[in-house]
């Protein structure tokens, strides 16, 4: 059986006015997530917050957690989203990115839309494990710009896909199966844009992760904070239940 310890926490920054990032920690079922708002006051804070009051309903609704349910209630925020723009923002969009993270018995499953993103520790070893949903990814991709250039871009904060901004949200989802000691980071873009992955890398190699969330914070406050900084850290561990290995297999979501 896994054994889950978290910790979560958002800021405004030094820069901003408000706080439209939110986030969620649901560590007994399995469930965190982090939303960045786009839209400014009024729109991008009430976008993530939505997001965030979705997907927290749908969770404690039922015993059931699945791909599919989370996916659904991201869906269910976007269709919410898509009607509060048209009726009280007179043609400007409220917005959201978001990343969430569901953990059950033996895998983990990453599901996002935008820019935020979601990291594994594993080994001392960071890595990645979303792609941002971004202008400047997509321009890598083709080749026209070197990725050493993507953050300092001036199109670095152009994203492609976001819950809200269209009919219908399209969720990537990454899955695998976690290993014992796996420490995971869910982060809004506000901690990226200040913290370089090595130095990320640094400050979860602390045994304490709450300590290591904080020195994060922290960190990114002493760079500057421009934007709203959200993170949480989730680290995953086994009781001494045996683990068949036929049933590592990773289940498959196929939407109709």
């Amino acid at each position: 059986m896994r054994q889950v310890v978290s910790h979560a926490q958002t800021h405004k920054g030094l820069v901003r006015k408000c706080n439209e990032d939110a986030c969620l920690d649901m560590a007994d079922s399995g469930v965190w997530l982090v939303a960045d708002g786009m839209g400014g006051h009024a729109a991008g804070d009430i976008a993530s917050q939505l997001v965030v009051d979705t997907v927290k309903v749908a969770v404690q609704r039922t015993d059931d957690i699945s791909l599919q349910l989370l996916t659904e209630s991201l869906q269910q925020a976007n269709d919410e989203l898509c009607h509060y723009s048209v009726r009280n923002l007179q043609g400007r969009t409220a917005g959201s990115t978001v990343v969430m993270l569901m953990i059950d018995k033996l895998h983990y499953h990453f599901l996002w839309a935008g820019d935020s993103r979601g990291y594994l520790l594993r080994n001392n070893v960071l890595r990645q494990v979303t792609r941002d949903h971004s202008q400047v990814n997509e321009m890598v991709d083709e080749g026209l710009i070197d990725s050493s250039e993507a953050e300092q871009h001036e199109l670095a904060n152009v994203i492609t896909r976001a819950v809200g901004v269209d009919p219908n949200l399209t969720v990537d989802v990454i899955s695998g199966v976690w290993q014992p000691g796996d420490l995971f980071l869910l982060c809004s873009d506000g901690l990226n844009k200040e913290l370089s992955d090595e130095e990320i890398c640094h400050y979860l190699t602390h045994n304490n992760i709450a300590e290591a969330n904080r020195a994060l914070l922290h960190s990114t406050l002493v760079a500057g904070a421009r934007d709203n900084v959200t993170c949480i850290l989730i680290k995953v561990d086994v009781n001494s239940d045996n683990v068949n290995e036929k049933d590592k297999t990773i289940p498959i979501y196929i939407k109709n």
